[in-house]
């Protein structure tokens, strides 16, 4: 039991401190348009990061938005498209690990903040290897559900209850503790309950069971 605590506490410790260190890339304001938010637990809502430009948008587009190189198609799943983006490699295996892949290949719908192979790489040396391990499975858990929030919530949805919420939103997540949304000089950014933040790179990445943005650092519940 010390044991096992000592462990949840530093792997905290570890995400924290990757958390912390996310920087604002400089990235345009997400739509002003006012979004639905659909089947969510959500109260009011700060994204976790800065969209990218409408191109990379996909909303109201003719083609595929391309993540990670690959075409990410509104009619697969979140997992399935994943799966096919280089960029999101780590993620896809943590999910796998955590066997979260038939839950989040479900009807949903889903709300997903993905981290980047660049965002787990800022974690502390060992920190994903000791995540991945069989026996840290409930920790790994616990880390992928808390980017997770139940329901559909694209970026002017987000957007609008952040507005509603006084410049601040809460958002429940499926793991149970609460993301802070906010605005930051036009860019979404997401604050874990230990203060860090991550910021979205892409947003509105539209599946057939959610909605997928793209963040550039791991946000860190706490764990134990």
């Amino acid at each position: 039991m010390i044991r096992a605590t000592i462990s949840a506490a530093a792997l905290t410790l570890s995400l924290a401190g990757a958390a912390h260190a996310q920087t604002a890339p400089a990235q345009p304001a997400p739509p002003a348009t006012t979004g639905a938010q659909t089947g969510t637990t959500a109260t009011v809502t700060t994204p976790v990061g800065t969209p990218q430009t409408g191109a990379q948008a996909n909303t109201n587009a003719t083609a595929p938005v391309m993540v990670g190189g690959a075409p990410m198609l509104p009619t697969a799943t979140i997992v399935a498209n994943a799966s096919k983006a280089s960029n999101l490699s780590t993620l896809v295996k943590a999910v796998q690990a955590a066997d979260l892949a038939a839950t989040l290949s479900g009807p949903g719908p889903f709300t997903v903040f993905a981290p980047t192979n660049e965002a787990f790489g800022r974690l502390a040396p060992g920190t994903l290897d000791t995540l991945l391990k069989p026996e840290q499975k409930a920790s790994l858990t616990k880390v992928l559900t808390y980017h997770v929030v139940a329901g559909k919530l694209d970026a002017a949805a987000l957007k609008s209850q952040i507005e509603a919420g006084g410049g601040t939103a809460t958002l429940t997540t499926v793991e149970g503790q609460p993301i802070k949304a906010t605005l930051e000089n036009g860019a979404l950014v997401l604050t874990d309950v230990g203060g860090g933040k991550s910021y979205v790179t892409q947003y509105d990445v539209q599946q057939s069971n959610g909605v997928v943005h793209v963040v550039n650092g791991v946000l860190a519940p706490k764990l134990g």
